[in-house]
């Protein structure tokens, strides 16, 4: 029987779990754009964009899209009281001088040791690193949102990347379409399960070998 993974929102909605009340928080491209739908409630979250822009709310509706209010990804966002706009170079001296307590990016693999590829895939031979280096090393915490294995069926987290690197021990948890891992010093560990997943149909997906959280329960939202 295939199993069932979780979707894109539903990645995105656990991630914002881990955004507590007050941080700084920069989403990269793909899933981690949609965290900003899905601020736990009584929580503020400060959201910083690339591009320029502090203090953004939820994507802007369906005909409601202004072309001078983007987030890095071009996506249109929606006006929120108490924004803030910059040049990219102030945008950066953020993220590079420490200001940023959470960045949320995308990946191509993932290390068992927390080393992240997200920029370039080699068998293209294309790639646009953007603010990914940046965010990966001046970030306080980083957390990636992906698919647990590509398009082929090759798992993503693997013991050492192939891929060009972003940031070598840079991410400290992955929220897939099946699992919430942490990297820490004594392993990748098993923390929460996609419904109706076991640790063994997800270590078939994993590269590196597994370590199982004495805690280990199916993904709260």
């Amino acid at each position: 029987m295939t199993q069932e993974r979780l979707d894109r929102e539903i990645i995105a909605m656990r991630v914002a779990r881990e955004l507590q009340d007050g941080d700084v928080v920069n989403l990269g491209l793909g899933i981690p754009t949609l965290c900003s739908q899905f601020v736990p409630e009584g929580r503020t979250v400060v959201y910083h964009a690339e591009n320029g822009v502090l203090n953004y709310g939820p994507m802007a509706e369906e005909g409601e899209e202004d072309a001078d209010l983007t987030n890095a990804g071009g996506q249109f966002l929606a006006w929120v009281p108490g924004m803030a706009f910059f040049s990219s170079a102030e945008s950066f001296a953020m993220i590079r001088g420490g200001h940023i307590d959470v960045s949320v990016l995308g990946a191509l693999q993932v290390s068992e040791r927390g080393d992240l590829a997200n920029w370039m895939l080699p068998q293209r031979g294309i790639g646009n690193v953007g603010g990914a280096m940046d965010l990966a090393a001046g970030a306080k915490r980083t957390i990636v949102a992906m698919e647990h294995v590509d398009k082929t069926g090759a798992p993503k987290i693997v013991r050492e990347c192939d891929f060009p690197l972003t940031g070598k021990g840079c991410v400290s948890l992955i929220v897939t379409d099946i699992a919430v891992l942490e990297i820490t010093l004594g392993g990748l560990v098993l923390k929460e399960t996609a419904p109706g997943w076991t640790p063994e149909e997800i270590q078939a997906e994993t590269e590196p070998t597994l370590v199982i959280a004495p805690d280990l329960q199916e993904i709260v939202l």
